[in-house]
């Protein structure tokens, strides 16, 4: 079970990793479209799960964990599509992919028992 602040390095670790693999993105249309898309989304997950963390009621923790799944949905779908369009792939993106559907599956579980706590 990881601690709220372990899992704020990881999602910042997460944005971190994904905003590294954007720079390499070719200047295409598609690529900086992706690249704008993916960077607002995996920093968006870092950004407001820390917001979560500092929400001042059990159903503003909810609320804000609400925005944080989407995100991390969100980078989930880019990444996709970076590998798609053929225009990112390896090891790093595979791994990144695989991150983010493991964020969005903690983020899910971490609502559903915060929604239940507070029946």
């Amino acid at each position: 079970m990881l601690t709220p602040r372990e899992l704020q390095r990881r999602a910042e670790t997460f944005a971190v990793d994904v905003v590294t693999v954007c720079r390499g993105l070719p200047p295409t249309p598609e690529g900086r479209n992706i690249r704008d898309q993916l960077g607002r989304a995996a920093t968006g997950v870092a950004a407001n799960y820390r917001a979560t963390c500092r929400a001042r009621s059990r159903a503003e923790f909810v609320a804000k964990l609400g925005l944080v799944i989407e995100e991390a949905d969100e980078s989930h779908m880019w990444l996709g599509m970076l590998i798609r369009l053929q225009l990112a792939s390896g090891p790093e993106v595979t791994r990144l992919l695989d991150e983010a559907d493991q964020l969005v599956a903690i983020f899910v579980a971490s609502r559903r028992t915060a929604s239940r706590s507070r029946r």
